[in-house]
């Protein structure tokens, strides 16, 4: 037989698939859960889930609570890894060159970081925003800010993940950012 040819002959014995087709199981079982009313129960628990974890965020955990005044700052340099080129190949940053965003733009609002499920924390943090006319950024470490946002009629942010606080090395709330100069000032702010 030529290499590549394939043949038809038998090698060993042939038997039926003996297990059921996969889609047809699951079709299977969508429907008899549809018939129940079990499928439109499930749908339900889930989009109640879904809800509940945009209304209620997982908390930022490893915070405290704002004891005592304290300031801080917090550099928000970076270090180029790569040269930096705009859309006509012209460089715009070298490797290895420290850039401070804060060089090339201010920050527009301070910001707030606040438990909100310590009233508390939310008398200061909402004080605070109106003294300065709303140009207080209010973020979120726990709490439901959908119900606060209804309350202040105003938006009202949640640092997903405790990213923004890990990053400024926030420690306690509630604390305050704003610009001091090239740096970024903190205070934990007692109430």
């Amino acid at each position: 037989m030529a290499q590549g040819a394939q043949t038809t002959e038998k090698v060993g014995p042939i038997y039926p698939i003996g297990e059921p087709d996969m889609i047809e199981e699951i079709e299977n079982k969508l429907k008899g859960m549809e018939k129940s009313g079990r499928l439109k129960e499930k749908i339900d628990e889930a989009i109640a889930r879904s809800t509940k974890s945009a209304q209620y965020p997982r908390p930022v955990q490893g915070l405290g609570k704002s004891r005592k005044a304290r300031t801080y700052y917090f550099d928000p340099s970076i270090v180029a890894t790569s040269d930096i080129k705009d859309t006509t190949g012209k460089l715009v940053v070298a490797a290895g060159t420290r850039v401070n965003p804060l060089d090339y733009v201010g920050m527009s609002e301070w910001l707030i970081f606040f438990d909100g499920t310590d009233p508390g924390q939310v008398l200061a943090a909402e004080a605070l925003a109106k003294k300065y006319e709303w140009m207080v950024k209010p973020i979120m470490t726990n709490g439901g800010p959908i119900d606060l946002m209804r309350k202040w009629k105003k938006r009202v942010y949640f640092d997903q993940g405790g990213n923004m606080v890990k990053k400024l090395g926030i420690e306690n709330v509630p604390a305050l950012v704003t610009q001091d100069g090239k740096r970024l000032r903190i205070d934990e702010i007692t109430y």
